[in-house]
């Protein structure tokens, strides 16, 4: 049976959420109270005029005689007022918290104690009454900080004074605690450190035990352009703000989101409804500015067009009073959305009403004039005027936040009413720090990783390394894997001795940060498979054929399930790969990773006969030819550059894959397992028609060529990329955010190739055909290093 659901509220805020509500199958009738000119025009939706006084029983009559099914206040007041706990006296379910629990809106004192209590971070602070002003202004001279004074109470969003000098210090307690500019607002100060960094708005669903947040919004408090002027309560806002990184919200969730739901349960207040929180993002962290009990204005206008098709609201909003959140999805679009505020003149001061608006006749199906301040007039034939500061809240989703943009500036241009104010640079913060990005193309070093300070440590470490020396060994790196020689060694005395025995070739490799995409995602069964082939393919490097395999997986607390979707992929690696998995090591060391983490090391051991190992250095020759087979994506290597890109480009784990017209995800995409490259080659290695082999891993063309080539041997090579297209993933690593230049893409990632084959020019085209998709991509040159040619064919 359809739901009757009650809203309560008159602003830009309710109509949003009304326009959401009646989009809803399980939704039959909705009265707005009061509601405005927009909420009478919605589907589903009739405005009624119920008193809010003596203790809601007038709101409760219509309710009981109306079959409401969920109450849904708009505005903190009700709230704070206990409307909650008058409905649930008579068992009519409420979108919203206790009394008890909407005094984390409706104190700011209490609210600062409740974070101490429970170690939010927070700014540090002190709380004073209106008696104590003489120790309020002594604790502002001893702080040695820039310090905010808030109101305590409810002050309608204008409670905040940011003084510049001591002299405004004392002017603004005064105002606060003596001359009562906010009313009982101001019956006691908060006085707070104050903080810098960007701001931001986190809306989150709770049911008081489980607490689920949409993105993360900025809103616009100023009245001008710039941030200049008089605060408001928003002149528009934008979601998700690129600068909550997927590694921000998860801190947030962690450390203040998921602390506060908790705390309040065990202190016997839980909290049901909508926790709006603001965040400061400090050089140390999100610290919490504030809460608020309620759905925030203007973020509502945007959130809403950011919910997808499929989630119903109403069953949201319904699961989360009755205690069972977790039963419900909460799905959102790819994408950005806006609300832009369309005000009256002299707001946020005095402004006149009863202002004729026009709007356009038409829309666009991603755009929404939200009302914010508006009435009809009797004596204008229904005319629609204004009836408040912030008159029209005009929303609209796009692809991208310009799209968003240019559809609700569209919009607004069709909106005639005299004097209307409105910002033009709402997401100036969010398209300032694009341009700056575009401008500053990422590199492998910027992500954190220095392949410079690998090969450092490899020229470091030489003589150490030489000094363990033995036969059958002669204590060298820098190899793709190591040789032991057992006939060196003693272990072939007493054999008859062809002069082609047996080498042994051991190769050692992590995941590296590919493994962060793993844990975040909870999908684990293909990093075993990455483990194997990139020890294994180091074997094969050197001609040998892998002979065994063994694993190491460290842990904190040693999760079987997980454990097992690892080991099943290192079993399938091995299997693909032709190789034993003989045994390995499971490490359980609580303290030494974080709770969920593991990490993941292979050892391989290969046999290559002496005539057939690799490389053939004395055969390289110049003309000789670059054969690149194809990489399955990019293997395991510059995940740190990878991530960083995808926290700029402001997705996660779980967004769509922007590279592909499927419906993976992007960590479905990232977790394709490294090639196996040991069953297409043997054969022709058999068949000694390659000269040397390269595995292309971290490092890419740059650094990994060189080590197939004749050391100080006057030979390098050239690298045309104009002879392949560049693979999607490559594409959008180098297009998107990032930014990152074409000689960097060759120094960090395979482009497309994860194994390069050197073989003689004459018999180039037959190797071609014994390997599906391989290619030539360059030749070998006179004179050393690596020369990349047709990098431009890149950009367009």
């Amino acid at each position: 049976m359809p739901m009757n659901i009650l809203v309560i509220g008159s602003g830009g805020r309710e109509h949003a959420l009304c326009w959401k509500l009646s989009q809803s199958p399980s939704v039959g009738t909705i009265y707005a109270i009061p509601g405005n000119a927009g909420t009478s025009s919605l589907p589903k939706t009739q405005n009624v005029s119920v008193s809010l006084s003596n203790n809601f029983k007038e709101l409760v009559g219509f309710a009981v005689d109306h079959d409401i099914g969920l109450v849904v206040p708009g505005p903190e007041q009700p709230l704070v007022d206990g409307v909650q706990a008058v409905f649930q006296k008579v068992g009519i379910p409420v979108f919203g918290p206790s009394p008890l629990a909407a005094r984390m809106e409706g104190s700011k004192a209490f609210s600062k104690d409740f974070m101490k209590r429970h170690n939010i971070p927070t700014a540090s602070y002190a709380t004073f009454t209106s008696s104590q002003f003489e120790e309020a202004l002594a604790y502002t001279k001893q702080c040695g900080v820039k310090v905010v004074l808030k109101a305590s109470g409810l002050a309608a969003g204008k409670g905040v004074l940011i003084p510049e000098s001591e002299a405004e210090i004392e002017q603004g307690l005064r105002e606060i605690l003596l001359d009562k500019i906010f009313g009982d607002a101001g019956s006691e100060v908060v006085i707070e450190e104050y903080l810098t960094g960007p701001e931001i708005s986190v809306l989150a669903f709770s049911d008081g035990y489980t607490i689920i947040p949409l993105p993360a919004a900025q809103d616009h408090k100023r009245i001008g352009e710039g941030d200049a002027g008089l605060n408001t309560g928003g002149m528009g806002a934008y979601a998700p703000a690129p600068v909550a990184t997927p590694e921000i919200m998860d801190r947030i969730m962690k450390e203040s989101l998921k602390p506060t739901i908790d705390g309040m349960r065990r202190e016997g207040f839980p909290f049901v409804g909508l926790l709006f929180t603001g965040f400061m993002l400090t050089e140390s962290g999100p610290k919490v500015l504030e809460y608020n009990v309620r759905f925030g204005d203007p973020e509502t206008e945007a959130l809403m067009l950011l919910l997808s098709e499929d989630t119903d609201l109403a069953q949201v909003l319904l699961s989360c009073a009755c205690h069972h959140l977790d039963s419900v999805k909460i799905n959102t679009k790819k994408g950005s959305a806006v609300s832009v505020v369309v005000a009256s003149p002299g707001y946020p001061g005095s402004y006149p009403k009863g202002v004729s608006i026009t709007l356009p006749s038409n829309t666009p199906s991603n755009s929404v004039v939200f009302h914010a301040g508006t009435s009809t007039d009797a004596k204008q034939n229904g005319q629609l005027v204004s009836a408040g500061g912030r008159v029209l809240a005009v929303s609209a989703y796009g692809e991208t936040l310009q799209d968003a943009l240019k559809a609700a500036y569209g919009v607004i241009g069709d909106i005639q009413f005299e004097g209307m104010v409105y910002r033009r640079d709402i997401a100036h913060r969010a398209l300032s720090a694009q341009t700056a990005r575009s401008s500053q193309p990422l590199t492998y070093a910027q992500a954190g990783v220095s392949v410079d300070a690998g090969n450092s440590l490899v020229e470091a470490i030489k003589p150490y390394v030489k000094e363990t020396r033995r036969p059958g060994a002669d204590g060298k790196i820098g190899g793709f894997g190591g040789v032991f020689d057992l006939k060196a060694a003693g272990y072939l005395s007493g054999q008859a001795d062809d002069g082609d025995d047996t080498l042994l070739v051991a190769g050692t490799d992590g995941v590296g940060t590919k493994l962060k995409v793993a844990l975040e995602s909870g999908i684990h069964d293909t990093v075993g498979i990455d483990l194997v082939a990139m020890s294994v393919n180091d074997l094969i490097v050197q001609g040998a054929e892998p002979l065994f395999f063994l694993d190491y997986y460290g842990c904190a607390n040693l999760d079987v399930a997980v454990a097992t979707e690892v080991v099943k992929g290192i079993a399938e690696g091995c299997k693909e790969s032709g190789c034993a998995l003989v045994g390995g090591e499971t490490a359980e060391m609580p303290g030494m990773y974080a709770k969920d983490d593991y990490d993941l090391a292979g050892f391989a051991v290969g046999a290559v006969k002496r005539s057939q190992l690799l490389p053939k250095l004395s055969d390289i020759k110049a003309g000789d030819v670059l054969i690149g087979l194809p990489s399955t994506g990019l293997h395991s290597n510059g995940f740190s550059l990878v991530r960083k890109i995808i926290e700029r480009e402001g997705l996660n784990f779980n967004s769509p894959c922007p590279w592909t017209n499927a419906s993976s995800t992007l960590a479905q995409a990232l977790l394709a397992p490294t090639a196996l490259y040991v069953k297409p080659l043997l054969p022709v290695l058999q068949r000694g028609l390659i000269k040397a082999l390269s595995h292309i891993t971290g490092g890419g063309f740059i650094e990994n060529l060189p080590r197939a080539l004749p050391p100080n041997g006057g030979l390098g090579c050239v690298v045309d990329v104009s002879l392949w297209q560049l693979p999607a993933v490559f594409k959008w690593l180098m297009k998107s955010g990032g930014g990152v230049q074409a000689m960097e893409m060759c120094r960090v990632w395979n482009c497309g190739f994860g194994m390069v084959l050197i073989v003689d020019e004459a018999k180039a085209e037959e190797v071609t055909k014994l390997i599906a998709g391989a290619q030539k991509i360059g030749w070998i040159k006179e004179g050393e290093g690596v020369e990349m040619r047709g990098l431009e064919t890149w950009n367009q």
